[in-house]
């Protein structure tokens, strides 16, 4: 909860009970110093109806060229067309997710290796299998392509994580590929186009 414990707005049509945050990309001044070079609002994209929100704090190419801030552009020309899916092809994501109390999110699966680190409150992490884990703050889950969903087991409190997503090569298991499943409750979500 935000030390005022007042609901703070992170976005259009998402709220949360959850610290604003912002992201510092630094640079390189004339004399090469290192600078802040811009400093960003968390910018929050609700999906089913506000209960789940992603704030897309970085994505680019792998590896990044960080030349005449050929990164920046590239991660800002990204957002602009609306086309980032969970994952991105020969790159990698870096994003922040809100759920809120008693969400679970659909099962899914991407084409990438995901480190899922929990920063506020407490998530379950569920997999096909049947089996749950949980996960408290400061614990990392290392995400290898598997079918999965996330919880937030409190009834009343936000919960967040942040992600990193990596692109992988195919992922074969008895010799059947197992692509990028998007599950339920993704409408408006593009797909992540690695995995063809």
């Amino acid at each position: 909860m935000s030390s005022s414990g007042s609901t703070a707005p992170t976005g259009e049509g998402f709220k949360t009970d959850l610290p604003p945050t912002k992201t510092l990309i630094t640079g390189h001044d004339d004399a090469g110093k290192a600078i802040i070079a811009d400093s960003r609002p968390a910018s929050w994209k609700p999906y089913e109806g506000g209960v789940m929100g992603f704030n897309q704090i970085y994505t680019n190419q792998f590896p990044a060229d960080l030349n005449d801030d050929a990164d920046v552009r590239f991660h800002d020309a990204k957002i602009a067309a609306g086309d980032l899916g969970l994952a991105t092809k020969s790159g990698t994501v870096c994003r922040m997710v809100d759920f809120s109390p008693g969400y679970v999110c659909m099962m899914h699966r991407t084409q990438s290796l995901d480190f899922g680190i929990v920063v506020e409150g407490e998530v379950d992490l569920i997999l096909d299998d049947g089996s749950e884990s949980r996960m408290v703050r400061g614990d990392i889950a290392v995400q290898r392509a598997t079918m999965h969903s996330w919880r937030n087991p409190s009834t009343t409190s936000w919960a967040r994580m942040v992600f990193v997503l990596q692109d992988t090569k195919p992922l074969f298991i008895g010799g059947e590929r197992k692509g990028e499943d998007y599950g339920r409750g993704t409408e408006g979500l593009p797909r992540s186009g690695n995995d063809d």
